[in-house]
C-alpha cells in the first residue's frame, strides 16, 4: 500500500508543527495589510514538500538542528516570493484553487509581498550567520530564473534538443529539490554529506519533471490541463523523442502545428496522438525511473533510520503521484 503524506511526516510531525509557528513568525511585520496578506499565504500553504525534504535529510544526513528549521524557512520564502512574482508575470488567478494574491490585491500589491518576503529570507539567513544556507539558496534561485529564461528563449524557435531539455529542467525545477536536501544535510553538520544529498535532490527533481510532462498527455486524470505544454509551446522529452524519431515531412507539419495552431483543440489532438504512437511516453518514462533508481541509488549509501524510510516513501510519494 502506497504511503500517505501523514505516514512519511511521522518521524518528522513534531518539527513539522514547530516549524509552522517559527515559519508565521518569521512572516511577521508591523504593516496591517502585508500581516493580513502573508497570513493568507501561511493558511493556504501546499502539501508542504520542500519543508519535508529539509528535515527528512537533516534527520538522514547527522541530525536536525535549529538551522535545519532556519534553511527551510529560507527555502520557503525565497520560493514563495518567487511563486508570487510568477503569478503575477502569468496574469495568474489562481494558485492551488485559491485566489492569487495578484488576484485579491492587484498586481502592484504583489510584486511588493513578493520583494517583502525575499528580504525576509535574505535577512533571517543574515542575522543568524547562514551564509552558506543563503548561498545554497541564492543559487537555486538563480538556475530557476535561468531555466524558466532558457525555455521562453527556445520556445520561440521550438529548437530544443534533449541535451537542452534536461538542462532546463535541471535548472527549472530540479535545482529547487537539490537545494532542500543539500540545506537539509549541510544544517546536520557532518562533512561531506551536503554534495551527495545535492546531487540525490537533483535526481529526484529531474525525474519529478518529467513525471509532471507526462501529466501533460492525458494517462491520469489531473489537475493539469491536457496538451497544456503544447498549448504553450514547451517542448518536453516527450515530444522531443517523438520528433526525433519522425520522419522529416512528419516532424516539419508537427512543428507547424505547434507553432500556428497550438491553442487549436484538434490540432493539439493530434500532436498528442503523434507523440503516443511515437512512442515519446514510454521513452520518457524510462528515463523518468532512471533518475528514480539513481535518487534511491546515492540514499542507499545513507545508514537505515525512520528517516530515511520516510526520504524513500516521499521520493515514491513525489514521482509515482497520480496528480
Amino acid at each position: 500500500m502506497k504511503p500517505d503524506l501523514k505516514q512519511i511526516q511521522a518521524p518528522i510531525a513534531d518539527e513539522m508543527a514547530e516549524f509552522e509557528k517559527k515559519f508565521r513568525s518569521f512572516m511577521k511585520s508591523k504593516v496591517k495589510l502585508l500581516d493580513h496578506i502573508t497570513n493568507y499565504i501561511v493558511k493556504r500553504k501546499g502539501k508542504q514538500m520542500r519543508p519535508m525534504f529539509v528535515f527528512l535529510t537533516a534527520g538522514v544526513s547527522g541530525g536536525i538542528t535549529e538551522s535545519t528549521f532556519r534553511g527551510a524557512a529560507l527555502i520557503e520564502l525565497l520560493h514563495t516570493a518567487t511563486l508570487v512574482h510568477d503569478d503575477v508575470v502569468d496574469d495568474a488567478n489562481y494558485r492551488r484553487g485559491f485566489f492569487s494574491i495578484n488576484a485579491l490585491w492587484k498586481n502592484k500589491i504583489a510584486v511588493l509581498v513578493g520583494d517583502y518576503l525575499l528580504s525576509r529570507g535574505l535577512l533571517l539567513s543574515v542575522d543568524n550567520g547562514d551564509f552558506d544556507l543563503l548561498k545554497i539558496v541564492s543559487n537555486a534561485v538563480r538556475e530557476m530564473s535561468e531555466g524558466e529564461l532558457l525555455q521562453i528563449a527556445k520556445a520561440r524557435n521550438l529548437d530544443i534538443t534533449e541535451e537542452i531539455y534536461y538542462t532546463i529542467i535541471r535548472q527549472k525545477t530540479a535545482s529547487l529539490i537539490a537545494s532542500c536536501c543539500e540545506v537539509g544535510a549541510a544544517t546536520a553538520g557532518v562533512n561531506g554529506q551536503a554534495e551527495k544529498m545535492r546531487l540525490f535532490g537533483e535526481k529526484v527533481g529531474m525525474a519529478f519533471q518529467i513525471k509532471d510532462d507526462l501529466f501533460d498527455y492525458g494517462e491520469d486524470e489531473v489537475g493539469k490541463p491536457v496538451g497544456i505544454d503544447i498549448k504553450e509551446k514547451k517542448m518536453t522529452l516527450p515530444l522531443i523523442y517523438a520528433l526525433n524519431q519522425a520522419k522529416w515531412l512528419d516532424k516539419k507539419r508537427i512543428i507547424y502545428l505547434i507553432r500556428n495552431k497550438n491553442k487549436d483543440k484538434k490540432a493539439v489532438s493530434e500532436v498528442i496522438s503523434f507523440v503516443k504512437g511515437s512512442g515519446g511516453l514510454d521513452y520518457a518514462q524510462s528515463v523518468m525511473n532512471q533518475f528514480y533508481e539513481e535518487a534511491l541509488a546515492i540514499l542507499a549509501e545513507f545508514p537505515e533510520s525512520a528517516y530515511k524510510s520516510s526520504l524513500e516513501a516521499l521520493v515514491s510519494f513525489t514521482i509515482l503521484r497520480k496528480k
